[in-house]
């Protein structure tokens, strides 16, 4: 008996090494620059959770809260999804991205919440704002108040479409609550997060979210970008009747955070009969906020080392470049997601290889200006917003001068009348594709300017921005070239 027990101790040691080792390859990997949740819709137990009760900037995942708020006074019966609304010059004046309608244009509010939704449209979150709050104060206190009584006490709104300012803050814990009370309270209107595509007379605009269309049983929610904040995105995916809620925040770019969604989704769906294997995190509203101040990522997202500026509308797919490209938080929990699923069900391809696959083939929603259309009139409608796009603004007998960008070919007077041609309004709605604007100084502005975190810097302005399309146009100006468009938000 004494001759065994050394056998035993070294089996005994063997096996919780074994056992250890295992842990280690289940446990995810920590995140540094980057918050990470995985929970289920129905439940609310929490699959994983790193970093997920430290405050962060939402941008336009804000617009999540936006549309929360609005159908639910739809719901209470307050307005309608065919009530008019009015783009004011404040509306009007958000920065990219935007649809760039002029001030006094009206459109129903269903299509400008699928415009907001889709193309993530600035101006349309305000035009909801206002129609629903009276203005962007009154709507964003009924945001807050929202918040509160959904339980999401790491949040505070001051715009509703998350353009830079210091008091718009929420946590990816807050997140997984409020995407939870979406699916519960408004199921009705769940179509709004997961619309593939939007056509505004000519122009197509895919949804932003790379899971809609690629990753299988993707239905759902919104992306967000701000320099500070980096790439963020929540993420809905049913398989099997079983719905889980992903939300990724700091990723370094738009593929960046698909990819890692998609391998959240990959690994919370195939660990479906290993969940003994794991200790139980509890409900995502039982996760203990963390009390700090949000991450500041603006140097490591929109600095000097970036070969073009960043863009919510991220197209550098990490496939291109065999892998390489993005963070490695994009790619290094692939060999994660193969662990769960081999043996299991036949292999999924991978997240990478997803996000670089073109969608699934889709009709884009329409959507329109004016009141509610059908029939012909809906053609006629359609076809009028298609003319207002294919018609220039007369910019006098030198308009072609205003496509030389190149500073050597500006007039020597030209800096003086640099702000009055980026502020020329333009017919042609905007096609930047950013959530939000990314100048140094608004991101810095504190919670008190709220209305001027959300006005762009009038030298950054696309010069089809029609930011300031109530203006009339300067006719000096018209011979002068626009500032350079800056590819930002």
């Amino acid at each position: 008996m004494h001759a065994l027990r050394p056998l035993l101790r070294k089996s005994l040691f063997n096996l919780f090494a074994a056992a250890f080792a295992c842990t280690v390859l289940l446990a995810p990997r920590a995140a540094s620059a980057e918050a990470l949740l995985l929970i289920e819709a129905d439940s609310g137990n929490v699959l994983q959770a790193d970093n997920a009760t430290i405050p962060w900037y939402p941008a336009s995942v804000t617009k999540i809260m936006t549309a929360y708020v609005t159908l639910k006074a739809v719901k209470d019966g307050r307005l309608t999804l065919d009530t008019l609304l009015t783009v004011s010059p404040t509306a009007a004046s958000q920065s990219p991205s935007k649809m760039g309608f002029r001030p006094g244009t009206q459109l129903t509010v269903d299509n400008a919440l699928k415009m907001m939704m889709v193309k993530s449209a600035n101006d349309m979150a305000v035009v909801l704002a206002e129609g629903v709050g009276g203005s962007i104060d009154g709507f964003s206190a009924m945001m807050n108040d929202t918040a509160q009584k959904l339980g999401m006490t790491q949040t505070s709104y001051v715009n509703p479409n998350g353009l830079p300012a210091d008091g718009q803050i929420t946590s990816a814990r807050d997140l997984g609550i409020l995407a939870r009370s979406f699916l519960r309270d408004l199921p009705e209107y769940e179509y709004f997060v997961h619309i593939p595509a939007i056509r505004f007379g000519k122009r197509v605009t895919g949804n932003f979210n790379k899971l809609i269309g690629r990753y299988p049983g993707a239905d759902g929610f919104k992306t967000g970008f701000i320099c500070a904040s980096g790439y963020n995105l929540v993420a809905s995916a049913t398989r099997n009747g079983r719905r889980l809620i992903a939300v990724v925040l700091g990723a370094n770019s738009g593929t960046a955070r698909a990819v890692k969604a998609a391998q959240l989704l990959e690994r919370g769906f195939s660990q479906d009969g290993l969940t003994w294997l794991r200790p139980s995190l509890g409900t995502v509203d039982k996760l203990v906020p963390v009390d700090a101040s949000p991450p500041n990522l603006r140097d490591e997202m929109c600095g000097g080392h970036r070969k073009r500026p960043a863009s919510d509308d991220d197209d550098a797919l990490i496939a291109a470049n065999g892998g390489t490209s993005g963070s490695a938080s994009a790619t290094g929990g692939e060999a994660q997601v193969t662990f769960f699923t081999a043996g299991l069900q036949p292999p999924l391809m991978k997240a990478s290889e997803l996000m670089a696959s073109a969608p699934a083939a889709t009709e884009p929603v329409l959507v329109y200006t004016g009141p509610t259309r059908t029939g012909t009139a809906l053609i006629a409608a359609v076809a009028a917003d298609a003319d207002q796009q294919a018609t220039p603004k007369p910019r006098g007998k030198k308009s072609r001068v205003a496509k030389k960008p190149d500073a050597a070919d500006k007039p020597a007077d030209k800096p003086k009348d640099a702000k009055t041609a980026a502020a020329k309004p333009v017919a042609k709605p905007a096609d930047a594709k950013n959530d939000a604007k990314s100048d140094a100084k608004t991101a810095a502005k504190p919670a008190g300017t709220k209305h001027a975190a959300a006005k762009p810097d009038a030298a950054a302005k696309p010069a089809a921005s029609g930011d300031q399309a109530a203006k009339p146009a300067k006719p000096k100006a018209a011979t002068k070239p626009p500032a350079k468009p800056a590819n930002n938000s």
